[in-house]
């Protein structure tokens, strides 16, 4: 199997496996660690074209398991962690990745921003390098082995 087939059966995978813990994902870490992660994966390379920023505001608002929260509230915390990291993007990171950090109390919810981070760098039908960095340090940043996700 192609590395991509297998990747995008694993993103469908996460997807339904979120959609399973839904009722457990409605803290107010776990909010706030989702955005700070869809910013993070969306400024992956140091950038937000407003194309790719609409893209992932439009996956936010028809994601399942995020439709816990308020749409407005999650686009304006996605919002200010984009402003963050198109900023200054080496200190935003720090914050955003803090903020990200907040969610590793409960494991649950820390697997679960992962997969949210996987789902949405692979939604334009490409996980790329600089993504997958990301996604690996949030990994740090909420004390889970990145080799979990398979990063």
């Amino acid at each position: 199997m192609a590395l991509w087939d297998r990747f995008k059966e694993s993103a469908s995978t996460m997807q339904m496996q979120l959609v399973a813990k839904k009722n457990d994902l409605k803290s107010g870490a776990f909010r706030d660690a989702s955005m700070a992660m869809c910013a993070l994966v969306a400024a992956a390379d140091g950038s937000v074209d407003p194309s790719e920023r609409q893209r992932v505001a439009q996956l936010i608002a028809t994601n399942e398991v995020l439709q816990n929260f308020d749409a407005m509230d999650l686009q304006r915390r996605f919002d200010d962690n984009i402003n963050k990291l198109t900023t200054d993007f080496a200190f935003g990171k720090v914050s955003v990745l803090q903020e990200i950090g907040k969610a590793k109390k409960k494991p649950a919810e820390a697997r679960a921003v992962v997969q949210i981070g996987i789902v949405i760098g692979g939604a334009d039908g490409d996980f790329d390098k600089s993504e997958q960095a990301v996604v690996r340090e949030a990994c740090f940043a909420l004390d889970l082995p990145p080799h979990e996700f398979d990063l």
